[in-house]
């Protein structure tokens, strides 16, 4: 641990410092993104060019109109038709299929006219068809069929059935096929004989009903404002003209049909009210004879007036009748006056309101015999001659004023009786007035309720002819329908953005992907996570065919980073002696041969002695390697007391200092040679020859050799190479390190490429003081 210390070989960076590694993982594959980016953008320009269909969207604003009192119809005093505006109702009527089917059959929308694009067929629309399709008939087999029509110059078509049937046919002429009939003829506006040539139109034929149902689930309509009867219809359509046309026909069919319900309402109630005055003019005609026949049968006029002449004159009869009654009783006081003997000789009274002068008379002439009498009487005695002729003319004068009083009361009598019949006349008509009164009152009521009706029917009969003359639309066109300058889909900034992104992100997603599942040591990082063995240095990729690189004079990357591990090897060994080092790997294959034969020629270009020994008994290759040829080796100087150190010990060509000692041959128990006594002699009689020992071993992932020779060695260099050694295998390492199976582990990290997370540049190495380890530009 002091060791690590003095030479942290093994830094703790930052997080920073691991975001950028991290970036530069997904860096290394610049060119996947590049070509991931550039086929999104190709994908979505290719997709926004030739396989979308641009969608306008289209918008209309219409005022619902309120009822009125000519809204409510003729009846509506009755409330008969008055109905409350509602405008959720209203916008459910405007969803009707019903609706919208008439649109589609008022506008041709069951035909659709498509022509023929570089990718796909595109439908065109009013003044881009110079044709019209006239459907006679068609059944259901028709649906979905398609038709081509190539447009010739002689006022003639070629049609061409879906079956691979070409026909020729003229302009106006009807084609009758099992499907149906119809008829083709040059667009309105456009002569036959002006129909361009060559042109070559789809036609397909649709059912009504589908076609009514796809625009009634596109459409749109929502209230513009809650406070607001005003309606905001919407449609996303390819064709904006089309779309155009579908809305402002919807309204028109709306407003149409909103007007033929109040038609039919006003001719309905007008049939109605012609009924019914005809019944009630039948029946105020019968009132009115009933009236004529009441009137004649009781000789009546007016019963008030005469009804007032009756009360008249049965008043002047009983006024009479009260006068001869007063009459009649005077003279019956008169008459018994004068026959009551007290009274022979006094003056009869005056008769009153008596107007008969025959009897006037004679009373007054009674009266002055009696006063003549009296003037006798004072002179002369009663038995007077003269008194006896008065007395005998009062006598004569009496019986004849009875006689006259008796006459005229009599007369008074049967005059009296005659009023009193007359009266008794009037009295019984007086008594019926009542019950002619109220009989006619009925007979007049009658009459004026059918009157009053009919001149109320004859009034709302006018009213519904008004309205049925003037009926208006039920809404009002804000703002007719207009289509958008620009496609509102496909967005074709969002389908770029978005195939960019997923251009880059498939690239990302398999680096991501493929580090997930690669088991392979990728980046020095790795290794700093996975064990705590400090990092020794890095190698860069041998691009050369050669296995002794490291040469005189040589300036190569791969040179230069042997130099660096060189150095770092002299700072490790400051206090303390390293002079024999184990080379070994975790698995076959990593290059610990490579780097022992390198890292002996660097030490011995600084004019050391160094000797390699080649100790993997199992699979030697270093041998091989440099080249070299040799008949003995250490397992048979191991085995044998005849062979000399000088014999096995041979000097590597071309490289001064630098002698390697191959393994002879391959023993059936190399394990238990490498544990003689014989090998630690070896190895210390060595030591006084050479200056570095540098031992190549087996792997000791797969074999337990290595750790035979820990008491003989002072340092250990593991080699990992970059997507070769396994993560897992990086547990062994880690093992070893912390129960010091070996002694002072070092890794070095082999074939480092540019990208893969290396700290070294292309030769040049600098100190860094931040992370107190030496790192590589």
């Amino acid at each position: 641990m002091k060791d690590r210390e003095l030479f942290p070989l093994k830094s703790e960076q930052p997080q920073a410092k691991d975001i950028k590694e991290m970036i530069g993982q997904y860096l290394k594959y610049w060119y996947l993104f590049l070509i991931g980016g550039a086929l999104g953008y190709g994908g979505a320009y290719l997709y926004c060019l030739y396989y979308t269909t641009p969608q306008y969207s289209i918008s209309s604003t219409i005022l619902l109109k309120g009822d009125s009192e000519a809204d409510a119809g003729a009846l509506g005093d009755l409330s008969i038709g008055k109905t409350s505006k509602n405008i959720n109702n209203e916008i459910e009527v405007l969803y009707s299929l019903s609706l919208m089917e008439r649109v589609v059959r008022e506008l041709d929308l069951s035909t659709s006219y498509l022509v023929e694009g570089r990718v796909k067929s595109e439908e065109v629309y009013g003044k881009d068809v110079p044709i019209k399709v006239l459907v006679s008939q068609y059944d259901s087999s028709a649906f979905g069929k398609s038709v081509i029509i190539h447009l010739k110059s002689d006022n003639t078509y070629t049609l061409e059935e879906d079956s691979g049937k070409v026909a020729t046919h003229k302009f106006g002429q009807q084609v009758n096929r099992p499907y149906g009939a119809f008829t083709v003829v040059a667009a309105r506006g456009v002569l036959a004989n002006e129909v361009p040539s060559g042109k070559k139109i789809q036609v397909v034929f649709q059912d009504l009903k589908r076609v009514a149902q796809h625009y009634n689930r596109s459409i749109s309509i929502l209230p513009k404002r809650d406070d607001a009867s005003v309606l905001r219809i919407s449609l996303v359509e390819p064709v904006p003209e089309k779309g155009i046309h579908i809305i402002n026909k919807l309204v028109e069919v709306y407003n149409k049909e909103a007007i033929e319900d109040k038609n039919l309402q006003a001719s309905s109630t007008i049939d109605f009210l012609d009924e019914r005055l005809k019944f009630i003019t039948t029946e105020l005609s019968d009132v009115e004879k009933d009236v004529e026949r009441y009137k004649r049968d009781n000789e009546l006029t007016d019963v008030s007036t005469q009804a007032s002449q009756y009360l008249e004159q049965a008043s002047g009869y009983n006024s009479k009748l009260s006068d001869w009654a007063i009459q009649i009783e005077i003279l019956e006081s008169i008459e018994e006056y004068l026959g009551s003997g007290h009274n022979q000789y006094k003056m009869v009274p005056s008769t009153l309101s008596i107007q008969d002068p025959t009897l006037t008379g004679l009373i007054s002439k009674f009266n002055e015999l009696q006063l003549e009498r009296e003037r006798l009487l004072r002179n002369a005695f009663p038995n007077n001659p003269l008194v006896h002729n008065i007395n005998q003319q009062l006598e004569d004068l009496r019986t004849n004023i009875i006689e006259n009083l008796r006459n005229i009361k009599k007369g008074l009598i049967i005059t009296s009786n005659n009023l009193r019949a007359s009266s008794g006349q009037y009295k019984s008509k007086i008594s019926k007035v009542p019950s002619m009164e109220r009989e006619l009152l009925e007979i007049n009521r009658e009459q004026a309720i059918k009157q009053n009706l009919y001149l109320y029917l004859l009034q709302k009969r006018e009213e519904s002819a008004l309205s049925l003359a003037a009926s208006i639309s039920n809404s009002r066109i804000i703002d007719p329908a207009i289509a958008t300058d620009y496609p509102i889909s496909p967005n074709k900034r969002n389908i770029f953005l978005m195939s960019i992104l997923l251009g880059l992100a498939v690239p990302f997603a398999g680096v991501f992907v493929y580090g997930l599942f690669n088991t392979k040591v990728q980046t020095q990082k790795e290794v700093e996570h996975l064990t705590s063995v400090p990092i020794l240095g890095e190698l860069m990729h041998n691009t050369s065919s050669e296995t002794l690189v490291v040469t005189a004079g040589n300036r190569s990357p791969i040179v230069e980073t042997f130099r660096l591990i060189r150095a770092k090897l002299n700072f490790a060994a400051v206090d303390k002696e390293n002079r024999v080092m184990l080379v070994t790997s975790c698995m076959s294959g990593e290059g610990k041969t490579f780097f022992t034969i390198n890292l002996g020629a660097t030490l011995a270009l600084t004019g050391k002695k160094v000797v390699l020994l080649e100790l993997d008994l199992r699979n030697p290759k270093l041998f091989k390697n440099i080249g070299m040829n040799s008949s003995f080796g250490i397992s048979d100087y191991l085995v044998s007391d005849s062979i000399l150190i000088d014999d096995i010990v041979l000097p590597v060509e071309n490289t001064e200092g630098l002698f390697v000692v191959s393994a002879g041959s391959i023993p059936p128990n190399p394990a238990e040679l490498m544990m003689s006594v014989k090998l630690a002699q070896f190895i210390d009689n060595l030591k006084a020859s050479f200056d570095y020992i540098i031992i190549d071993t087996a792997p000791v992932g797969q074999v337990a050799d290595a750790f035979c020779l820990s008491p003989l060695i002072d340092s250990t260099i593991f080699i990992i190479r970059y997507n070769y050694t396994h993560k897992e295998q990086l547990a062994i390492l880690e093992n070893i390190y912390r129960n010091k199976e070996l002694s002072s582990p070092m890794v070095v990290l082999n074939d480092a490429r540019k990208g893969s997370g290396s700290r070294y540049g292309y030769g040049y190495g600098e100190y860094n003081n931040k992370s107190k380890k030496f790192s590589i530009s």
